[in-house]
């Protein structure tokens, strides 16, 4: 558990410094494209890179909960704080998609010239290799945690870098006279925001209601395996997950000898324990439960 702390605190740092860099790169593109490019693409890298700080946030909360312990009143922790954040930005950034569509449309008719359209190309570019770069890093350092959290805000990351790449190719189409790339670039950004956000919204919710997703029958199926590979073990089943933010809690009902001593049944829960943890250190708590052959 000791390690698993050590990785969620790393995670922690890198989630908070995207969080800070996105959002601050994505109100210079803002500024930019609103007063003086007046560029549509560039206006919706900014929203795209604001939103995408805000999922950065939603897991830098959500791992500063998982080391806060639970209490009277939250008996399994805050982690699902995480998730109500998150579908709490999903929809903010929903909302400013249609505020790009609709930025997108009124250029897509009735095309304006982009003003200084190499500056913006030069603020999307430093945008993109900041974001990739950092995403690249995240992937690299989070990949021991296994966290789905993590791997999604490396994803989101590199996702933002993609979409400042395209917002250069439409900068350097506009700077050629062809301002409808302007507009086109701003529809697709629109789309990738809006996918990424009913998609946060999904996942959510279904953590919310403790819904068991590909994923969950996948770690559920292997520790079904773990726990039958264990010396004393007769056989496993009822295997019941359920994810809260970045951690997984589930129970295990386990078949043993009748005339099995409390000790060596003890042994049998924490060797389980131990074994499914080192495989997926995102299950938090797993209760193991004995019945008699």
């Amino acid at each position: 558990m000791g390690e698993t702390l050590d990785l969620v605190k790393n995670a922690d740092q890198l989630a908070g410094i995207t969080t800070v860099t996105l959002i601050i790169l994505g109100i210079i593109q803002i500024i930019l494209g609103e007063t003086i490019s007046k560029s549509v693409a560039l206006t919706a890298n900014g929203i795209d890179c604001i939103g995408d700080g805000f999922v950065s946030a939603v897991v830098w909360i959500g791992l500063k909960f998982f080391k806060k312990p639970a209490d009277h009143k939250f008996h399994f922790g805050y982690f699902k704080m995480e998730n109500l954040a998150s579908i709490g930005a999903a929809i903010v950034m929903i909302a400013l998609a249609i505020y790009i569509v609709f930025r997108s449309y009124m250029q897509y008719i009735d095309p304006h010239p982009v003003k200084l359209p190499l500056l913006g190309a030069v603020v999307a570019f430093i945008a993109a290799v900041i974001a990739i770069g950092l995403g690249i890093y995240k992937h690299i350092k989070g990949k021991k945690s296994k966290m789905g959290s993590i791997k999604l805000d490396a994803f989101n990351t590199v996702k933002d870098g993609v979409a400042s790449g395209l917002t250069v190719v439409a900068l350097l189409f506009a700077s050629a006279g062809f301002y409808i790339a302007d507009a086109i670039v701003g529809y697709i950004i629109a789309g990738i925001i809006v996918i990424i956000g009913f998609t946060a919204i999904k996942e959510s919710s279904y953590t919310l209601v403790d819904a068991c997703d590909g994923y969950c029958i996948l770690q559920g199926a292997d520790v079904k395996k773990i726990a039958e590979s264990v010396e004393g073990v007769i056989s496993a089943h009822v295997v019941r997950l359920r994810r809260s933010g970045p951690v997984a809690q589930g129970e295990i009902e386990i078949k043993v000898d009748s005339a099995m001593s409390v000790k060596e049944l003890d042994e049998i829960r924490k060797k389980i324990q131990k074994l499914a943890r080192e495989k997926y250190p995102d299950i938090e708590r797993l209760t193991v439960t004995a019945l008699p052959s």
